[in-house]
């Protein structure tokens, strides 16, 4: 459907890609991933026409059509209704509408038979555009990313930006293009909504590319994972736990590669080191000169990987209770958020606030924070010391300092080495710690301000959806901070990945009241999912029970079986024997320099390789099950 073969594209005289090629199919389901900066965002432009590549060529089926939810929408308003703007989706229905309506109000006045044809014909498109459903078609899906049923009818503009954002999206849904890109839409949705468009893409009619660091919706969602590095387009045929499992096994097989290139080239060197001034070995050392100088060079393989050395340590513990709230009401006018509830935060609490959007999540941290009035008892414990991370606090970073020097003004008391250690964890380093603050990305900024949070002597964190505008190694790097912290915290998040690593206990807000979970977010699912109507377990109808053989005595059959069994156990032994022989032939290739050097050689390889290995782990499932039904059998 969309092909783009060998692209580059440059910015600044830097390559953001070089040769770079893939193929978009009807259907696929991609995930496009990558550090922040690697060109995700710039590819998805390009694919749209946005921007113009310096050479290669972009290809598209003649009907195909293209839908972009990107964060320049964030900026669009307008007066109308967002059901209306959900409805611009059914652009050539409502035009047909708005006709109809006008001949109807037109035949009060003037009838006449053309006028009559014309509406019949009219009508008839109508019905065919599916016209009659398409607001209830608008609703749904509105209401499924969270909308309520009230705010259809309010106008585009009362809204944030980030429920604007829902409202595109809501509109590319329901234009169905055949290829849908969004760039970061988890980023707006909490977790009911982010659930409701996770099942929508999955059976979505046409293909669809996705930029998101949260990766639990990809595996989900994706089909196929595309990585953007080092000015390439690599492949992976899974979601994005196939391509964790799959790059580590590829980069595997390239570091074996390298290893013995290395070893190669060592051995080769030695050789022409310790017989270049013999004149009867002049040939020879000439040679292997020359073969070094033609060897296609192998790169090392560098990891993406990053781990926290770094201890984040406080000076004070707080006491056994962090934080009580008794009694305590909250609400804005008639609108009301909590009602005579209670909650206590203990020392080593490690909290996950949860749920949908609009039900008080921020509300309840800033009343734990202490910096939102309220009704009834809030108790802060002894010696608790407040971190307080939150996106709005981007904006109080000095812009004008260097990043250094913005950690030095946090009060940490910390030496100059130690803060660089801590900059080093979250991906500054050397030189960068004297970037400005004002050239920094909203990501690089985000990490500013969590290394300032973390660093503090604080023993209670606070923090609000922390993991936004963070790409998969920063969100890692938190994870390994938050779980090696001493102190307490509450985080409010959707990223259901980043909550399940971090949380042992879960809080959320039903009937106005904070509800616990005294676990893991895992086991909260479970719990959740357990409790729904739809999973009750039912009484499942006896079943069938199957005359038994009276033809021939049993111990007659299960001799027959257990003989049929072996066979096909041999059998099966004999086909694992042959796929390992294959599979070590492919690996022994794949380790050859002029085939990883030939990219189109490499790809076919891997391909056969992957194909070996799914045959592999099938037969040994069916010789596992083989083994078990003869055991059975022979007991």
């Amino acid at each position: 459907m969309i092909s783009i073969s060998n692209i580059s594209y440059y910015i600044g005289g830097r390559p953001l890609y070089e040769n770079a090629s893939m193929f978009i199919r009807p259907n696929d389901k991609i995930g496009l991933i990558g550090l922040n900066g690697r060109g995700k965002s710039t590819l998805l432009k390009i694919i749209h026409g946005d921007l113009s590549v310096s050479s290669g060529s972009i290809s598209k089926a003649k009907d195909c059509t293209i839908g972009f939810l990107n964060q320049d929408l964030l900026s669009y308003q307008t007066e109308d209704a967002i059901l209306t703007v959900a409805m611009e989706a059914f652009k050539e229905a409502v035009d047909t509408q708005r006709q109809i309506e006008k001949i109807l109000h037109k035949l009060e006045t003037e009838y006449s038979d053309d006028l009559v044809d014309k509406l019949t014909r009219l009508q008839e498109k109508f019905e065919h555009l599916d016209g009659y459903t398409m607001q209830a078609k608008a609703e749904e899906v509105l209401e499924g990313i969270g909308f309520s049923t009230q705010d259809l009818h309010r106008p585009l503009r009362e809204f944030s930006g980030g429920w604007r954002m829902r409202v595109m999206l809501a509109k590319l849904l329901l234009e169905k293009p055949s290829c849908l890109m969004l760039d970061e839409p988890t980023n707006h949705l909490d977790l009911p909504s982010i659930e409701w468009v996770e099942n929508y893409l999955r059976s979505y009619e046409g293909a669809v590319i996705i930029v998101s660091h949260d990766r639990t919706f990809l595996d989900h969602v994706i089909t196929k994972t595309v990585d953007v590095t080092n000015q390439q387009l690599v492949t992976y045929e899974g979601n994005y736990s196939f391509y964790l499992e799959e790059k580590e096994l590829r980069e595997e097989i390239q570091n074996n590669a390298y290893e013995n290139q290395q070893a190669k080239i060592r051995q080769t060197e030695r050789f022409i080191e310790r017989f270049r001034s013999k004149a009867t070995k002049a040939r020879q050392v000439q040679s292997r000169i020359k073969a070094l100088e033609r060897m296609d060079m192998i790169d090392e393989v560098v990891s993406d990987a990053a781990a926290v050395n770094f201890r984040f340590t406080f000076s004070q513990p707080s006491g056994r209770h962090v934080v009580t709230l008794k009694d305590i009401s909250k609400a804005y006018g008639s609108l009301q958020i909590l009602k005579h509830t209670h909650a206590t935060i203990e020392r080593g609490d490690k909290i996950a606030l949860i749920g949908a959007n609009g039900k008080g999540k921020s509300t309840l941290l800033r009343i734990i924070a202490n910096t939102e009035p309220v009704e009834g008892e809030r108790t802060i414990g002894y010696n608790v010391i407040y971190g307080f991370y939150a996106q709005h606090q981007l904006e109080s970073l000095h812009v004008e300092s260097e990043i250094l020097e913005e950690l030095k003004q946090s009060g940490s008391n910390k030496t100059e080495q130690e803060l660089r250690n801590v900059l080093g964890c979250f991906l500054f380093s050397d030189e960068d710690v004297f970037k400005k603050i004002k050239v920094l990305s909203g990501g690089e900024k985000s990490r500013v301000a969590l290394a300032k949070t973390l660093i503090s002597e604080a023993n209670f964190l606070l923090l609000d959806e922390p993991t936004n505008h963070l790409d998969f190694i920063s969100e890692n790097i938190l994870i390994q901070a938050l779980q090696q912290y001493q102190g307490s915290f509450v985080v409010v998040s959707h990223n259901r990945h980043f909550v399940s690593q971090v949380a042992n206990k879960i809080w959320y807000i039903e009937n106005h009241e904070i509800k616990e979970y005294p676990g893991t977010y895992d086991e909260y699912e479970y719990w959740r999912k357990s409790t729904l109507p739809t999973a009750e377990k039912q009484e499942a109808p006896p079943k069938k029970q199957q005359p038994a053989p009276v033809s021939k005595p049993a111990s007659d059959t299960n001799d027959k079986k257990i003989k049929a069994l072996n066979s096909e156990i041999k059998k099966s032994e004999e086909r694992i024997i042959s796929l390992e022989e294959e599979k070590k032939r492919i690996e022994e290739a794949l380790a050859k320099p002029e085939v990883y050097a030939d990219f189109s050689r490499l790809g076919e390889h891997q391909q056969k390789f992957e194909k070996v290995q799914a045959s592999l782990t099938a037969e040994n499932r069916k010789w596992e099950t083989l083994l078990t039904e003869l055991e059975s059998l022979e007991n």
